[in-house]
């Protein structure tokens, strides 16, 4: 991964979230768990069969109607570096009554369950920012707020924003106004 940004417990990367070797990686999953595009479909991909096998038992379980915007699941991540997927459901942005909170609440929620696991190192996709439609400056400002609040509450972890490219990056360390 190529780094655009880095400071105590946050960095910025450009890369392929899939190889991101730590505890666990967060997925920008749909309400049903059971795998999609972009993000989310590629995460199941590199993860193997097992991870949707894993997430069928979890709606089985927990989630009957599909895993709520905002609210996350923990899988394995069986053949993926990273030990665990944090699965989390991004607002679309032009259904949503409170895309800002909802968005917030991903990030906030992944790094709680980060934190109760005793995670070290963690890592996010740019969460709502591609066929959910929330236009990336906006979702800049919402992580960027995210991470400042909640960051210095966890000196243990380490969080590693990865953008799938350079312009992404950049204009996220842009916005962000690191």
């Amino acid at each position: 991964m190529q780094i655009h940004y880095r400071q105590a417990g946050l960095t910025v990367a450009e890369g392929d979230i899939t190889r991101f070797d730590g505890d666990a990686i967060v997925n920008a999953a749909n309400r049903s768990l059971l795998g999609g595009g972009g993000v989310d479909g590629a995460i199941h991909r590199a993860a193997g069969p097992q991870l949707l096998e894993a997430c069928r038992a979890l709606r089985q379980r927990d989630w009957p109607d599909g895993l709520p915007v905002g609210e996350v699941a923990l899988t394995p991540g069986f053949r993926l570096p990273a030990g665990h997927v944090i699965h989390t459901v991004g607002p679309v942005y032009a259904e949503s009554e409170d895309p800002r909170g909802q968005l917030a609440a991903c990030y906030r929620n992944a790094l709680a369950l980060a934190d109760e696991q005793g995670f070290t190192r963690l890592a996010f996709p740019a969460i709502s920012t591609g066929v959910y439609g929330y236009p990336s400056a906006e979702a800049a400002a919402v992580v960027a707020e995210v991470m400042r609040e909640r960051l210095p509450q966890l000196p243990g972890l380490e969080v590693t924003l990865v953008f799938f490219s350079a312009a992404d990056a950049e204009s996220f360390v842009q916005v962000a106004g690191w």
